[in-house]
């Protein structure tokens, strides 16, 4: 007997939408110097879950703030569908709890009161099945610090084209 080969197709397509990246936000490593970084879980509803699937989030002026021993994420924008569901209030820029161990949570909130760090989502990914949030603790830079890191990505950029000419010339 010979295998459908549809079967195929329709296993691929679950694989897909499983994993990668769901948003990025570019703007925090431009405008902060990034140090540790952690993984943490999203508390969000169903209609939040559906939206992020058909790709409306936008976290580029998402932060954490603790409250009561607890890590919310801010600012994070999730778009509901004109579908969702009529019996709940869709609040795109509601405040969402983010899901990290204690000793994790503890280490965030001692380095931003005694240090002076922020923390910031740079991230949103699928892990497995669940929405998973990088944050990272991060100090904003100063607008010298900017314009270093500029100059090292255009002399990066420079370098490359000189060595990719130099190649073909020989």
């Amino acid at each position: 007997m010979a295998k459908n080969s549809s079967n195929k197709a329709g296993k691929d397509k679950g694989k897909g939408a499983g994993g990668g990246t769901i948003a990025l936000n570019k703007r925090a490593r431009h405008e902060y110097h990034l140090e540790d970084r952690f993984e943490a879980g999203l508390a969000l509803q169903g209609w939040e879950l559906k939206s992020i699937r058909a790709g409306r989030a936008n976290i580029g002026e998402a932060y954490a703030v603790v409250r009561g021993g607890e890590m919310f994420l801010f600012g994070a924008q999730i778009t509901p569908l004109i579908s969702a569901s009529t019996h709940v209030v869709a609040e795109e820029r509601r405040t969402r709890k983010l899901l990290l161990h204690r000793h994790e949570i503890d280490n965030l909130i001692g380095r931003v009161q005694r240090d002076g760090y922020t923390v910031v989502l740079t991230s949103l990914y699928w892990k497995g099945n669940k929405v998973k949030a990088e944050v990272a603790l991060a100090k904003g830079k100063q607008s010298h610090d900017k314009r270093e890191a500029s100059k090292e990505r255009d002399w990066a950029r420079e370098k490359q084209r000189v060595m990719r000419r130099h190649n073909k010339d020989a």
